[in-house]
């Protein structure tokens, strides 16, 4: 059974159809999309479980999936490195672009320690809010930055503090 269809059972078998689980086959990386309610239970057990035992977190990116989706996905990369599998999961969050109103997806930090940096870059630069994350701030803007400059709709400033952008 393919690794990606055998994990699916495994999560469904866990947490039932709750979790949302589903196969995303098209693309380069094929992966599981799941409700961003159940993501840090569904990581933990992804970590802890001996058939998975996903213990890197290699990378966390933001996507915003344009104006007239009214999405942002966030894609997880997990490895294995005693078993040499790796997982790609996706959580779709709904959004009506207002900086008022950011996305919110659970944080992963207390799974993944490499989570932090990589929660506060999607933070930092697309807006998304993780919540119960530790120290959640802009880690590559200033702090006074205004909006969100990866995100799809973002007006670029002219000026910061008056001094010229270009």
């Amino acid at each position: 059974m393919e690794v990606l269809t055998r994990i699916k059972s495994l999560l469904v078998a866990q947490f039932g159809d709750a979790a949302g689980i589903a196969e995303e086959q098209s693309g380069l990386q094929p992966a599981l999309i799941i409700s961003s309610a159940w993501l840090p239970k569904v990581c933990l057990f992804l970590r802890d479980h001996e058939e998975t035992y996903f213990d890197f977190l290699s990378c966390i990116s933001a996507v915003d999936d344009g104006v007239a989706a009214g999405t942002f996905t966030m894609v997880y990369h997990l490895a294995s490195i005693p078993l040499k599998h790796q997982l790609t999961l996706k959580v779709i969050v709904p959004n009506d672009r207002r900086l008022d109103n950011l996305p919110v997806v659970p944080s992963v930090n207390s799974v993944w320690r490499t989570a932090d940096w990589h929660e506060r870059e999607a933070f930092d630069l697309m807006g998304i809010y993780f919540d119960t994350h530790p120290d959640l701030r802009r880690i590559l803007m200033p702090d006074d930055w205004e909006g969100y400059p990866l995100r799809k709709d973002y007006a670029e400033a002219e000026t910061y503090h008056g001094i010229a952008i270009k």
